[in-house]
């Protein structure tokens, strides 16, 4: 009874398929092309909400509609420091030009970023 129990042990052992070894450098690789990506991603999002509020404002939308308000209270965090950097008369040139710029922003510096965390990561462009 013994051998056979070691017989099928082995034949167990040699049914299992071999693993494969694990490329840590790819694995490393497609995580930080995946943290580029979601870096690119999230500054995209950014500048779509300030895009987004300067159509609501250049359009008129109602101030009191709950999307506008959000997008609005989104915006203005976003801004950072470019909200009152120009202070045109006009309060819709006003929010072009502060948002858009902010926006500009956003795109820039998440593209920079991911440059960086590419580079520094090792992954390639």
């Amino acid at each position: 009874m013994g051998e056979h129990a070691e017989q099928a042990q082995e034949t167990e052992a040699k049914a299992r398929p071999q693993r494969t070894p694990v490329d840590w450098r790819r694995t490393r690789e497609r995580g930080v092309s995946f943290l580029a990506a979601l870096v690119r991603w999230v500054g995209l999002l950014f500048a779509a909400v300030l895009v987004l509020h300067v159509i609501f404002v250049i359009g008129e939308a109602n101030q009191g509609n709950g999307i506008v308000s959000f997008v609005r209270s989104w915006a203005d965090g976003l801004s950072l420091g470019f909200k009152d950097l120009f202070t045109p008369s006009d309060a819709k040139l006003r929010v072009l030009v502060n948002y858009g710029i902010a926006a500009v922003f956003w795109l820039i510096v998440s593209g920079i970023l991911a440059k960086i965390i590419r580079r520094v990561g090792g992954a390639g462009s």
